[in-house]
């Protein structure tokens, strides 16, 4: 199953508008997608729309949202159904920072309904980070039954590495991202410290043309949770990264695969 397990709807910061969840699904279905994450900066109020789109279209969303913690670092926050993103974003409503957004500067951070229609509008920034550490986040998602996974660990800026320079002994997380920069062979090279650490690959895409630049392929039972969660922890996976200019109409790749998991269960 081809996952692009990093996408931003309108509702993000800096995003397009044109990321409506409609698009979005329709777009991942044409790149060869099955399954794909919705992780809108500290706001799930589109993930709805995009699960319910994406069940009709044989398109498996992961509900989530990417949390810039108190230490401006990123992290990707997947969960097991809308129960648990209702929780979670009552916790996030609770330690927004009150800062209202500059449309002219960050665009509009909007949510919308199945027929791309306005239906909410978020005033406060969802660009600032919220009043809890990368600990506090990753308890609060565990606390729900999520999975933890920080985001673009090998970016300069807003990275685990960039903002505290390592990665906490005590931190509990399921898997650690990549940009599509690179690949974890080569990040490990650089980090050697991290060998045997499970990798994932996504596309952050904030526009509709980076859905799918690079991707993670999981061999999965069943598209579900259950078997997103025993393909990730059993590390049946591999990370894909695609090459620029590569879309014009036509699905994923086959046999593109950079880097295949090869670490044992944890």
């Amino acid at each position: 199953m081809n996952a692009d397990l990093h996408i931003h709807t309108c509702l993000s910061p800096c995003g397009d508008l044109d990321m409506s969840p409609r698009n979005i699904i329709r777009i991942a279905k044409e790149r060869g997608l099955q399954m794909i994450a919705i992780t809108d900066h500290n706001s799930t109020r589109n993930v709805q729309v995009c699960m319910a789109l994406g069940e009709q279209e044989g398109v498996y969303v992961i509900p989530g949202c990417e949390v810039n913690t108190r230490e401006e670092v990123h992290t990707l926050c997947y969960f097991p159904h809308l129960q648990a993103v209702e929780a979670f974003q009552s916790y996030l409503d609770e330690r927004m920072t009150n800062l209202k957004n500059d449309p002219d500067r960050f665009g509009y951070q909007v949510a919308v309904d199945e027929n791309d229609n306005i239906i909410y509008e978020e005033e406060r920034s969802l660009f600032m980070s919220i009043e809890d550490d990368i600990e506090g986040v990753a308890e609060q998602v565990h606390r729900l039954g999520g999975i933890f996974v920080p985001a673009h660990i090998d970016r300069p800026k807003n990275s685990l590495l960039s903002q505290l320079g390592f990665i906490p002994f005590d931190l509990e997380y399921e898997a650690l991202e990549i940009s599509k920069a690179t690949t974890p062979g080569e990040f490990v090279k650089k980090h050697p410290e991290l060998e045997g650490k499970r990798f994932l690959q996504s596309s952050d895409a904030h526009y509709p043309e980076d859905i799918a630049r690079a991707y993670t392929r999981f061999e999965m039972e069943e598209l579900s949770w259950e078997g997103f969660t025993d393909a990730l922890f059993h590390s049946r996976f591999e990370t894909c990264p695609v090459e620029a200019g590569r879309y014009a109409g036509g699905g994923l790749p086959r046999g593109d695969v950079q880097y295949k998991q090869e670490i044992g269960d944890d």
